[in-house]
């Protein structure tokens, strides 16, 4: 029998995959333990710019989005970006990505 995905993570799924080049890479994993929910994001290495955005901003939206979402269902979600291994790794990317983790 499978789970039922949340509305929250089918929202994020629906978000990412409009902004990315590559939809099929997209993945949306969800943890849940004593502080929430996790969602886990994991896109192809070349979308990371477009999802990272501009010194994260768009990141930083995005997160904003799925907590709201997530705040319906009663829920305390937060999402965390996977770096993609052998991804580009531009310096810029990286620091971004140190820059929005908590």
């Amino acid at each position: 029998m499978t789970e039922e995905k949340p509305a929250y993570q089918d929202f994020l799924e629906y978000v990412i995959k409009s902004l990315v080049d590559h939809p099929d890479a997209v993945e949306v994993d969800r943890k849940i333990d004593e502080m929430g929910v996790l969602l886990t994001l994991k896109v192809h290495s070349e979308d990371m710019g477009q999802i990272i955005g501009r010194q994260g901003s768009t990141a930083r939206a995005i997160r904003t989005l799925v907590r709201i979402a997530g705040m319906k269902a009663q829920a305390r979600v937060n999402m965390k970006i996977e770096e993609p291994e052998g991804g580009r790794g531009g310096s810029q990317q990286k620091e971004a990505l140190d820059a929005l983790r908590i």
